[in-house]
């Protein structure tokens, strides 16, 4: 089962990932902890990472789509993936060749992301240099500008499953599970 998990920074992308993942028994996989491993290495894409990530932008589409390419070509990703923070740009979502049963967006408003982005806590917060106010802003702004038209792509290609994100997590876990089995039938 290939799943997907779209959603604005703070939409609990990663949480269900985490929960899908336990649950179908099919690895989790976030583009997130994959740049933020890339930026902590002493290289120059490494450096190169960390800039554009500190600074809020997107890691560039050629780049993205190869990293996470060769990330799904590893043999625990065989038979299937829970993809959280990708694709962001409707250039990503039509150049991907791993097709997908599912795509999940975590319908959030912005105020709820900022909120819950400050107030985040333990490991996930760690050394987040990339959670800046103005690093946080950026994104929001740029998922709105680039990430509402792959919304579209999955809605046009009837793979696109809107869930209120604004939930307790289980009801959202719930919910995805419910729509997982009404699309297996």
């Amino acid at each position: 089962m290939k799943i997907l998990l779209i959603g604005i920074q703070g939409a609990g992308k990663s949480t269900q990932g985490k929960l899908l993942s336990e649950k179908l028994h099919v690895p989790y996989l976030s583009t997130g902890h994959i740049f933020r491993d890339i930026a902590k290495e002493h290289t120059p894409l490494g450096r190169y990472i960390k800039e554009i990530m500190n600074s809020g932008f997107l890691i560039p589409d050629s780049k993205t789509l190869k990293i996470v390419s060769e990330y799904l070509h590893r043999p625990e990703y065989e038979k299937g993936y829970i993809l959280d923070g990708f694709p962001r740009t409707l250039h990503q979502a039509e150049e991907f060749e791993n097709g997908i049963d599912h795509a999940f967006y975590l319908e959030v408003s912005d105020k709820e992301a900022l909120w819950r982005l400050s107030y985040r806590e333990g490991e996930e917060a760690d050394g987040r240099e990339d959670e800046t106010l103005k690093a946080i802003r950026k994104r929001i702004e740029l998922f709105h500008e680039h990430t509402k038209p792959v919304l579209e792509h999955y809605r046009h290609h009837r793979k696109l499953i809107t869930i209120n994100g604004e939930q307790t997590i289980e009801k959202i876990h719930n919910e995805i599970m419910e729509k997982i089995k009404q699309e297996g039938k």
